[in-house]
């Protein structure tokens, strides 16, 4: 239903791009991206609804993340820049009906195997 690519291991300040294929049946719903540290809460980076209105950015991420939409290609994108080690985690592709703000894990019935993401 989802599927994640592009993770990896960066230097810190170093950019990656993580991507996220969803089945069209989802393609009106609020895409999110989630993540989690080994010992630490998830949470809810970004998200947007399909019309990219208003995304949805975790301060922690303001100013350095971008998410995106292609609706024709059914792929969800996280732009992440200036990557510190504090962003190393297993990032998560979800979609769910609404856009909760901050993103609710329970909102996000739609879920990907996550993609590993290291900064060093």
């Amino acid at each position: 239903q989802l599927v994640e690519s592009g993770g990896g291991s960066v230097q810190a300040g170093g950019s990656l791009r993580v991507s996220c294929l969803y089945g069209g049946y989802i393609a009106t719903y609020c895409m999110g991206w989630f993540r989690q540290a080994p010992g630490e809460e998830r949470e809810g980076v970004a998200a947007m609804y399909s019309d990219g209105g208003s995304p949805y950015y975790a301060d922690s991420v303001k100013g350095r993340f971008t998410i995106s939409r292609d609706n024709a290609k059914n792929t969800v994108y996280l732009q992440m820049n200036s990557l510190k080690p504090e962003d190393t985690a297993m990032y998560y592709c979800a979609a769910g009906p609404r856009c909760s703000r901050p993103p609710s894990w329970a909102d996000f019935g739609y879920r990907g195997q996550g993609t590993q993401v290291t900064v060093s």
